[in-house]
Parts: C-alpha cells; structure tokens; sequence
C-alpha cells in the first residue's frame, strides 16, 4: 500500500511546511562525498535531490484526442498526458529513492480538453455532490508536491478553481494572485518540503509559486473586482528574501510565465507576461526555474542575477505532459548549513513509456464518458468542409466560424443604438486537419473547428483602423515575387506568425498582394462592392483573445466594447448547428478574399 500523502501532509501547517515522506530512503552515491577536506581530514557532507516539473497539461491524462478520437499524434510522433507522465515519474523516483524527489507544476492545468471542458460544465465538480476533477484525481495518484497557477485556471470562473484546490492533495500556488480588497495572497505564496538527509540535518526546499499578471485582462470577467495580479519580480523580490529568512537552503520557483522577457499583448500588461528570465535575473536568492507558459521546450538554461553573479537554471518541459523536466541539485554542508554546490536541468520525452494502468484504470470511466459525449450527432452537413487550405484560401469551414459569430452578435446588438451597423467577423484557421465530414456532424466535429476556449465579444472600428487590422494580419505570408512558384509550405508564418494569429475577416471584399511588402499589401479593400470608407463605423465579431490584445493587432484593443459573453465560441458553433440541424456550405460560403501577386491571384 502506497503511504497517502493527506496524512502525512496533514499535519503540516497551512503555512507550507511540508513533511516528506521518509522511510527506504536510498541515499545517492553523492551523499557519500569526496573532495573539499573539511578540517579534520574527514569529507564533507553531501546530498543530492531531484525535482520534477510539468506545466501547461491543459487537461491532458490520456494520450488521447478528444477532437479527432484517436490516440494523440503530432508530426514527430509525441504523446501527451499525465498517464504518461506518470510513467516516468515512477522511473526517476525508483532510481533516486521517492524521498530524494519533489514533484511540481507550472500552472494552466484545468482546461484545454474535452475531458476538463467535461468537468467544468457538463458535469461540473462544482454540483452538490459533484465528481472530482479527472485533474486533481491523476496528480493526487501521482504524489504532485505543488502546482503554481495559471492563467487558465480562471478560465471556468473561481468557484470552479476553488472547488479544483479543495480537491487537491497539494497546494496551488500564487504569491502574485491577490484578494482585490486586502492585497494579501488569494492563494498560498509557497509551500516549503523538508528533504530527509543521511546527516542529521534536513534540506529546506522552499516552492514559490507565480502567475500571469494577464489573467487581470484575459479573465476579466471571472476575476474583475475579485483579485488582481502584480508583477513577478515585484512579488519575487517580496518573497524570496522571506523564504531565505526562515530558513530555505534551497528555493526553487514555478512560474507561469514565458522566459522571453517578452509579451504578446503590446502595451495591455502593465507587466511583462513573459518574465522568468526577468525573475531569475533581477532576484537573488532563487536556485532555480520552472517554467510554463510559452509552450516551449527549454530542456536547460542558465540566466546569471545581476547583483550575485549566480546562475539559476532555467527549464520548460513541452505542454501537455510532452516533457518531464528534472532538476538536479548536488549539496554539500558547509559552515553549518547546506549549500547548493550544482544544479542543472534536463527534460524527459514522454513518448518513450507505456500509459501507467494506475491512471488509466483510475480515469477510464471519466474517458469514456467524455468520448460517448464528443461523439452526439447534432445535426448533418450537406458537404465535407476542411481547413487543409484554409492558411492561404477563402475557405467555407472557416467561413462557417465567422457566420455563427456574426449572427450572434447581431442578434445580441438587435433593438440597440448599434443596430444599424454592419457587423464584420474575424477568425483563424486554428487547426490544419480540422474538418466537418458530409453527413453526421458531431459534437467533436464541431468543437474541433475552435479547439480554444476563446469567448465573443463585440467592437467598434473605423474602416481606417480594419485596413490597418488587415495589413497587421497579412505580415503572415512570406513575400514572394511575380511569377516565382510558389510553395504552400513556405509561405506562411512569416516571423513565426501562429496560425492563430492570421485573420481573415468576413463581411468585407480584399485582396492580399503577397509580392508587395509588410503594411502595403491589401489592395482593393471594399465593403457592398464600393471601396470602404475610411471614417465608416463597422462592429467586429472578435474573440476575447484578440480583443484584448492577444497577438498585438492594431486598434482593437483599445476599441469600444459593445458586447460581450462569456460563452465559448466553439459552443455557441455547437449550439448553431443544432438549432440549424443542416450545415449548408452554399448558404454562407463566400470568397472575401484571395492572395494576388500585381493584380494575378494566386491560386
């Protein structure tokens, strides 16, 4: 029988003292020491531990996709899930001795997949004698020690991430997540593990968890009023010392945040979203970095504190449980107390292991009524529609997204002093292998065309400021000549431009001169036929992402919001399908827009 972890945990403080497990310990070959003769000829004392983190999981246990229904699979043959994961964990805590190892995460773990969307609400943990969430159930059974935030998390609204926290056997984590009113942590700042060493004295591992400083924005609606997101650094700077003083030999922090030093959102954080790098730079007295957020893989890195001179090892293991990272850190005691003598980092591929059958077997009637629900038929399509082209053609599966946002929002403006304007709609081909088949159109069919949990809201724009929103999005293709061949496989994601990031916008008639370059490329741009009026007012059907300035489009923004819900897109596609009961390509499908080279169209 596995020792249960609540028990042990139990009886530790609120605080974040927390008890490792002892008992079996197998002491590493380093504990043994050589080297630095302390006094007396005797060799110093040494211990060596390893960390292991995962972040971005986004509601991945089996390797398995909800979308397509078959086991996941990406070009270079990964796997996902916390199954997995779980696999690996397993190894390393059997080579290193389970009580030489912690095990965290960097946050973003309760969406992304129809088993969490499941969880949330169809069947949501938050109903009186509700399930426990598949999330909380496999990082339990795994012995998870701690897990940061992340900007997801808020995604289904607090009650549903407070009722996620009471089901875990850890802590989740936010020492930058504070309660609106009093400035004091929402959540628990950190968490601090003892290590059990052959020499008398622990090793204090201190935990500090960080989020994103743009859940204020992304999330407004579920946080507003509620909680608010300071910087990293500023709250690092606040902590670290602290976990010092109390007598951390080692602090380790998981941060749910890029290591870029960068943000994709312009001047809409006053913080920067992608702050690791920043925090291991400008905060002395941190060991070392987990992080989450960019989706990268960053097996190790190393970033030197500007006042101590100190690297602090860096790590991002790949989204979805891809990646296991694992942090070395080698001790030895020094002038009464443990001193970090190397840490490093490396990260495991999941795909190397079997799915652990505890997991499996744990979760397997959660699995299968989640892929019973994906499966409803909710109505029927006249003809197969399909994203292969849609990166570089006018296609009708995406013209499906923007009909359904379009008429959303007119029906929710109808009666309102902005009636009367047009409404244009915008969307990105998500997915390259997203389709809806000719005959029975499912729920996954469906959910699989918005595989974001992006919601809909309304803005006011001039016909100047689209023009400038179109030419920002058609820095997307690579510039190519007249008359040079032109390559489907080349010529998109220009400056590393995610698909996501590309809109075609419906409602409007253009064209993208692909020869020409950067911010003079839309040629003809007309609205009913007549070349568009600059100072015209047009409503933009446009997803939360984007509004609030994911992907740094011009003008948006900073636009007038006329509406918004907080209803996924992809169910108010769901929902439309099922009213409709038909898909019927020829009743909304329209080429808007072509790629041209000197007037020629491309395709």
């Amino acid at each position: 029988m596995p020792l249960n972890r609540r028990t042990f945990l139990g009886t530790s403080a609120a605080a974040g003292a927390g008890v490792a497990i002892a008992g079996g310990s197998a002491v590493p070959a380093a504990a043994h020491g050589h080297g630095h003769g302390h006094g007396h000829g005797r060799p110093p004392k040494r211990y060596s531990f390893t960390v292991m983190g995962t972040t971005d999981l986004h509601g991945n246990v089996f390797n398995w996709d909800y979308f397509t229904d078959k086991e996941f699979d990406d070009k270079d043959h990964n796997d996902v899930g916390l199954a997995k994961i779980s696999t690996l964990v397993n190894q390393v805590r059997q080579e290193k001795g389970r009580a030489n190892t912690l095990m965290i995460d960097a946050g973003d773990t309760i969406q992304g997949t129809q088993l969490s969307y499941y969880y949330a609400k169809i069947d949501p943990i938050t109903a009186k004698r509700g399930p426990v969430h598949p999330m909380a159930q496999a990082m339990n059974a795994i012995g998870y020690d701690a897990a940061a935030l992340g900007n997801h998390e808020f995604n289904y609204g607090i009650p549903v991430l407070r009722k996620f926290e009471e089901q875990c056997d850890f802590p989740l984590l936010g020492a930058n997540a504070l309660d609106a009113k009093t400035l004091r942590p929402a959540f628990a700042p950190y968490v601090i593990k003892k290590m059990r060493t052959p020499h008398g004295r622990d090793v204090k591992v201190a935990i500090l968890g960080l989020t994103n400083p743009g859940i204020a924005i992304w999330d407004k609606a579920n946080v507003s009023g509620k909680m608010v997101f300071p910087g990293l650094e500023e709250q690092a700077a606040k902590f670290v010392p602290r976990l010092r003083s109390m007598g951390a030999d080692v602090v380790i922090v998981s941060a749910h945040s890029g290591n870029s030093g960068t943000s994709s959102y312009g001047d809409q954080i006053p913080y920067v979203e992608n702050a690791a790098g920043l925090v291991a730079e400008q905060v002395p007295g941190i060991d070392a970095i987990l992080v989450g957020h960019a989706h990268l893989e960053i097996p190790e890195y190393f970033v030197e504190n500007k006042q101590t001179g100190k690297k602090v090892v860096l790590s991002e293991p790949l989204k979805w449980g891809q990646r296991l990272t694992l942090f070395d850190f080698d001790l030895v005691w020094e002038k009464g107390r443990w001193v970090v003598e190397q840490a490093g980092s490396q990260v495991l591929n999941s795909n190397t292991v079997a799915e652990d059958r505890k997991i499996t077997r744990l979760l397997a009637d959660e699995h299968k009524k989640v892929v019973a629900y994906v499966n409803q038929v909710i109505g029927t399509s006249t003809a197969a529609m399909t994203t292969a082209e849609a990166a570089w053609k006018d296609e009708p599966i995406i013209d499906l997204i923007n009909v359904v946002q379009a008429e959303t929002v007119k029906a929710a403006l109808a009666g309102g002093a902005y009636a009367a304007l047009p409404v244009l709609s915008q969307a990105s081909c998500f997915s390259r292998t997203a389709q809806i088949p000719a005959g029975d159109v499912t729920i996954k069919d469906a959910a699989g065309l918005y595989p974001f949990e992006n919601t809909l809201e309304a803005r006011l724009l001039t016909g100047a400021q689209l023009k400038d929103y179109l030419e920002f999005s058609a820095r997307y293709y690579v510039q190519t000549a007249a008359g040079v061949p032109v390559d489907t496989a080349k010529l998109t994601n220009a400056g590393n431009t995610p698909d996501y990031n590309y809109d075609a916008v419906s409602g409007l008639t253009y064209e993208i001169d692909i020869a020409k370059p950067n911010g003079s490329r839309i040629v003809n741009l007309s609205f009913e036929g007549k070349p568009i009026d600059a100072a015209a007012q047009f409503v933009l059907a446009v997803n939360n992402y984007r509004a609030s300035g994911g992907g740094n489009f011009p003008h948006v923004a900073g636009a007038k919001q006329l509406w918004a819900n907080s209803e996924e897109i992809r169910n108010t596609i769901i929902a439309w399908v099922q009213a409709k009961g038909s898909v019927d390509g020829a009743q909304f499908a329209s080429v808007d827009w072509r790629l041209t080279r000197e007037g020629t169209p491309v395709f």
